[in-house]
């Protein structure tokens, strides 16, 4: 690493950062559903370092993945770890992220689809692997062949598992998770539906109940109300199944920010965004209004695992009272130095940021002007130029910690999220496959 950029990828044990992303589709099992046409899973496809021609980069701190491993498991109070790895691990890139997490000591993880259980798998993977999003397709016997643990909520899904474990094609019972909807009004057996659905699982003693979850809708919000009023109803669902004789040996419904909170640590637990350094905030409210009425974070001692940054590729010196950008959204108010970076919406920089977000240069920000576009961006160096001289090649910081010869800053996701009017999951995730993702091990 020179001046705080590093010009490849270190070698790390078992993650293969130079792999094909070009290879073919994963085929499917052969032994489908009669009424089942064949289908494919597609791996997911990323830019990869040993392609990568132009500076921008997510660079991942993998000793930071660790550690807050660690901070998750002194909150989980012995209760297992099963790492939320949805959306390619939150956008740190789930492969690699995973690999780590399980040799660190992971007790398994969640995915929401059963591609991305396939990509783990192809990664070797070995650790238990939930697919928590419900929707396979045509793909069951796929996801047994894989040894992918279906979470289930309709009666159809169970009947379909069982139809693969009577034609023998699978060990019997097939385990599966039963996820029941206590609030959420999204995915999950609901609690007036359950009685029924409890008594009709005697139908299929091919598949076993291995796991029951539900999913917290406000694990965030100052008032533990609906979180305690959830669990009671996730404690009523079990002793229900439990005189229907169905006893799952795992159950789980804590999220990152029940986790914190120390509520629904159950058997197991589900952190997703928390590892990768992002503490959910308590709020008041919900939608617009909840970043004003921030609480604070709920937990310290979580390290960012993401760093992306990019150079400036070109510089201009703009007289005053000119435009910039399309639209001609900012003009200049004094002549003015114009940096412009490659990296614009397509690769996961909000165009929300136009005229409001700032970047890092030299340890000092400075302010994205004009509108963001698709590939590229500008910055007004104007101040910084003033203090040093700024060039073509200048490490330039979208999201994270830069230390420079003007000081030290760090732009946070949770910074971003407040600026554009979403969410720090939502920062993490938008940034694009396009991008490619260097793994450092510090």
């Amino acid at each position: 690493m020179t001046d705080g950029v590093m010009s490849q990828s270190p070698p790390i044990p078992g993650i293969d950062l130079n792999a094909d992303p070009t290879v073919p589709d994963v085929t499917m099992h052969s032994a489908l559903l009669p009424d089942e046409a064949v289908s494919r899973v597609q791996k997911p496809r990323r830019a990869m370092p040993a392609d990568a021609v132009r500076p921008t980069r997510a660079e991942i701190n993998l000793a930071s993945l660790r550690h807050n491993l660690h901070v998750v498991r002194k909150h989980a109070a012995g209760a297992k770890v099963w790492a939320v790895l949805k959306a390619d691990g939150y956008g740190h890139g789930a492969p690699a992220v995973a690999r780590t997490l399980e040799r660190a000591g992971a007790d398994g993880f969640c995915v929401a689809l059963l591609e991305e259980g396939v990509e783990l798998r192809e990664a070797g993977i070995t650790a238990p692997i939930l697919v928590m999003g419900g929707y396979y397709g045509a793909a069951y016997a796929e996801l047994l062949a894989r040894r992918l643990t279906p979470v289930v909520y309709d009666m159809a899904q169970v009947e379909g598992f069982a139809k693969l474990a009577r034609a023998g094609e699978f060990d019997s019972p097939v385990t599966v998770h039963l996820k029941v909807d206590t609030g959420m009004a999204r995915l999950g057996v609901t609690t007036s539906e359950l009685p029924a659905f409890a008594g009709g699982l005697a139908r299929f003693p091919e598949v076993h109940i291995g796991g029951l979850m539900t999913h917290l809708a406000c694990a965030d919000a100052a008032s533990e109300d609906e979180l305690t009023a959830q669990m009671v109803l996730f404690d009523d669902a079990t002793l229900l199944l439990a005189q229907h004789g169905v006893r799952p040996a795992l159950r789980h419904a804590a999220n990152s920010a029940a986790l914190l909170r120390g509520h629904a640590q159950l058997d197991a637990v589900r952190p997703g965004v928390a590892l990768f350094g992002v503490s959910p905030r308590l709020v008041r409210g919900a939608g617009a209004a909840a970043a004003a009425n921030e609480t604070g974070p709920m937990v310290a001692g979580l390290w960012p695992v993401m760093r992306v940054r990019t150079e400036i590729i070109a510089l201009r010196d703009v007289p005053l009272g000119a435009p910039v950008g399309y639209g001609a959204t900012f003009r200049t108010t004094r002549p003015s130095r114009i940096a412009t970076i490659p990296m614009g919406y397509a690769d996961g920089l909000s165009r929300h940021l136009s005229n409001t977000g700032s970047v890092l240069i030299a340890g000092r920000r400075a302010p994205i002007v004009g509108a963001v576009s698709m590939d590229m961006s500008m910055i007004d160096v104007t101040d910084i130029a003033a203090a040093t001289p700024v060039a073509v090649r200048e490490e330039v910081v979208v999201l994270g910690p830069q230390e420079g010869r003007l000081g030290k800053d760090v732009i946070t996701a949770d910074e971003v999220a407040d600026q554009t009017g979403t969410i720090a999951w939502e920062v993490l995730t938008a940034v694009s496959r396009r991008v490619p993702r260097f793994y450092r091990e510090p």
